[in-house]
């Protein structure tokens, strides 16, 4: 069944009450993707790591409880999931182990070489240009510094007729690697989670070089 364009929309960018039931699933039916992301790449307790489109923040708190000695940073562009995640997330925030900001890939509100991890769920195909997010991400992680990126491609026919194509851009894996490796990322290694056919969503681990 094809999603109705507005709720889409609200996936992109969440507000209002449909938005805050829209976060409610997001944290749900993405629980595992994240994690799955999350675990790839091996965080270590001092890194500082960034989560790219963070929605309602539930990844925060995995993340900060694996660099326990360093801090989860979230940014969104919805105001609303921002408000939600700040909420979720308040004494990680209190203690200074997790921070959440407006912000989106092709703009990220951090100094140059800032991160040592970045992770992104789920989230490209709301980019307008892919090689000028790539490249603001490579500039705000340190050099090393590892990128896993979850994401479905256009060979998942059921997803591509699922979304609408007004809000939904499923790449090819072509259209990822080549302006990743433009902007200065190596791939390390690509999986699929769960069952190995193309309905399911393949995770690319990066390094910047």
């Amino acid at each position: 069944m094809r999603r109705p364009v507005f709720i889409a929309e609200q996936a992109r960018h969440a507000r209002g009450w449909i938005g805050r039931l829209i976060a409610f699933v997001m944290a749900r039916e993405t629980w595992a993707h994240n994690r799955g992301a999350i675990e790839a790449l091996s965080i270590a307790e001092t890194d500082l790591v960034l989560d790219i489109g963070c929605g309602p923040g539930r990844s925060i708190g995995a993340i900060a409880a694996l660099a326990s000695r360093g801090r989860a940073v979230g940014i969104d562009p919805s105001e609303l999931m921002v408000e939600i995640a700040i909420r979720r997330n308040r004494l990680l925030i209190q203690k200074g182990r997790a921070q959440i900001a407006i912000g989106t890939a092709a703009r990220v509100p951090f100094e140059d070489r800032t991160f040592d991890k970045a992770v992104c769920v789920h989230v490209v195909y709301f980019w307008n240009d892919l090689g000028a997010a790539f490249h603001e991400i490579a500039r705000v992680l340190k050099p090393g510094g590892r990128l896993a990126l979850l994401f479905r491609t256009n060979a998942d026919k059921k997803s591509v007729s699922a979304f609408p194509a007004e809000v939904y851009h499923f790449p090819s894996l072509a259209e990822v690697i080549v302006p990743l490796e433009e902007a200065g990322f190596a791939v390390e290694r690509r999986s699929e989670i769960g069952r190995e056919t193309n309905a399911t969503p393949l995770l690319l681990v990066a390094q910047r070089r």
